[in-house]
């Protein structure tokens, strides 16, 4: 028998990671689960035209933590309306090896997230966290596609 204690759901905000939402709150409810709400805040550099300049990620965090809560506290009212137990984690740094951390730290039994579906270029350049997460997750992990979105073959 499967057993759900708690789910991981990272999100960036974007209309993949909110329809994924859906998923993670229908898992949740179904098994009494407690719901993680992750967001990561990259330590990248940013690229600006041919200059490439290093961002002080505290004036960052800071210059982003009322939008990034204000996020949050909308996917908590809505963990809170359908009845789901949840927590939200802000975490910096790698976006892939922060949600594994996490979903080890709160030893989480399944992690839902949303694919963004980048190929090519865009998919060199900004890699794939689902992917990256998918091969190196500690439990099983369910991972969405958007209804709209469509897939490009290279």
């Amino acid at each position: 028998m499967i057993t759900i204690k708690s789910i991981l759901y990272p999100t960036d905000f974007s209309k993949y990671s909110l329809y994924a939402l859906e998923y993670a709150l229908s898992f949740a409810r179904q098994y009494g689960a407690k719901l993680y709400i992750v967001h990561v805040l990259p330590n990248y550099p940013l690229i600006l035209g041919p200059e490439v300049t290093f961002v002080n990620v505290p004036k960052l965090e800071q210059a982003t933590s009322e939008y990034v809560q204000g996020e949050m506290k909308k996917l908590k009212e809505q963990c809170a309306a359908q009845g789901v137990e949840c927590e939200d984690l802000v975490l910096v740094g790698t976006p892939f090896v922060q949600i594994i951390d996490a979903a080890r730290d709160k030893k989480v039994d399944l992690i839902v997230i949303a694919t963004h579906g980048r190929t090519g270029i865009r998919h060199a350049l900004f890699g794939s966290v689902a992917e990256k997460v998918v091969r190196k997750s500690p439990c099983p992990v369910l991972s969405i596609k958007h209804p709209e979105h469509d897939f490009v073959m290279p």
